[in-house]
């Protein structure tokens, strides 16, 4: 997946007139030396950012799970292309995309070294993960606003895996896999050799492969897998919960990882009282629930459907993920 699809037809369009005028470097509009500090260069050269920015977002929100970190991270890289000789830039998209890598790369090490990555015991003996932050959506679809923030978005599922990945791995995973990155490029951002940049992302992989599962195609059926493991979990129907679930189904939330159907059904008895104010939405383009109580948002779960039963959920409860979520187009 290249990120192209990330972009607008019109940023498209303007992403090809300006890859044209990369090629020459001492010519044109750019005057060669975007970054000579003049009024018209650097509004020329903001212009040519914008068309950047979709995709320069797409790759931090894979990298950091956070969208408003996200745009910290773009925003940054264009004050380091303002800064820079532009001129001398040849693949302005290579050389944004490297940048926002290596931005997103410092944010994730600063995360680590406040003890904000996911913690490895919890209380109890469980093990935690920092989830992400999600993109709701109506079902049925809605304003072109939270389209396009669809757009940028990525499955739960395999953010909250990339959550559990190391740095490296994960700007290794998610710069060569997910935008063809090659790897002796992420190697001069991670500080390693490209043999150990490879080795780096076939790690991450293995994780998502094994943690991520591809769903099923058909969203109609996996809303009625879903309905009916809320109206299990609201009437305490375990034998009905458990039917619906894959036997090694795995359920996430900041607060720990359960595994196995009966526990997983267990656990879903236990907050059957929310699952009786669900909403149903989508959650990053994928079958999922919101739990409203009195008007404020207290919880966000994404399923993964696969062969027709349930094999992940993902469940959002954290005030500081909730805090910023948009859930207007649930009124009315």
């Amino acid at each position: 997946m290249s990120g192209d699809e990330f972009l607008t037809p019109e940023e498209k369009a303007e992403g090809k007139s300006q890859g044209k005028r990369d090629g020459h470097r001492n010519g044109g509009e750019d005057g060669g030396r975007n970054g000579s500090g003049s009024v018209g260069s650097t509004e020329i050269l903001a212009l040519r950012f914008e068309t950047h920015r979709a995709r320069l977002r797409a790759v931090a929100y894979r990298m950091l799970g956070s969208l408003a970190e996200a745009d910290d991270a773009v925003q940054e890289a264009w004050l380091r292309l303002s800064r820079s000789d532009a001129g001398e830039i040849v693949n302005l998209g290579g050389w944004l995309t490297t940048t926002v890598g290596r931005i997103c790369l410092d944010m994730l090490r600063s995360r680590r070294t406040r003890r904000e990555e996911p913690l490895d015991e919890q209380p109890g003996g469980e093990s935690g993960i920092r989830m992400p932050e999600p993109v709701l959506a109506p079902v049925s679809g809605g304003d072109p606003e939270q389209e396009a923030l669809l757009a940028d978005s990525v499955g739960l599922a395999l953010l909250v895996v990339l959550e559990t990945l190391s740095p490296a791995e994960r700007l290794a995973f998610v710069l060569h896999d997910l935008f063809a990155v090659p790897f002796d490029e992420v190697a001069t951002v991670v500080g390693r050799s490209p043999v150990a940049a490879r080795q780096l992302a076939s790690r991450a992989r293995r994780r998502v492969q094994g943690g991520a599962p591809a769903p099923d195609g058909d969203p109609d059926r996996q809303r009625e897998v879903v309905d009916a493991f809320l109206a299990a979990a609201r009437d305490g129907d375990f034998e009905g919960l458990v039917a619906v679930l894959d036997p090694d189904v795995v359920a996430r939330s900041g607060a720990g990882v359960t595994t196995g159907a009966a526990a997983v059904a267990s656990g879903a008895i236990t907050f059957g009282r929310l699952a009786a104010v669900g909403r149903p939405v989508l959650v990053n383009g994928a079958v999922g629930v919101v739990g409203v109580v009195e008007g404020r948002l207290v919880s966000v779960l994404s399923f993964t459907v696969v062969h027709g039963r349930i094999a992940v959920i993902d469940i959002v409860r954290e005030p500081e993920r909730l805090a910023g979520l948009d859930v207007t187009f649930l009124e009315g």
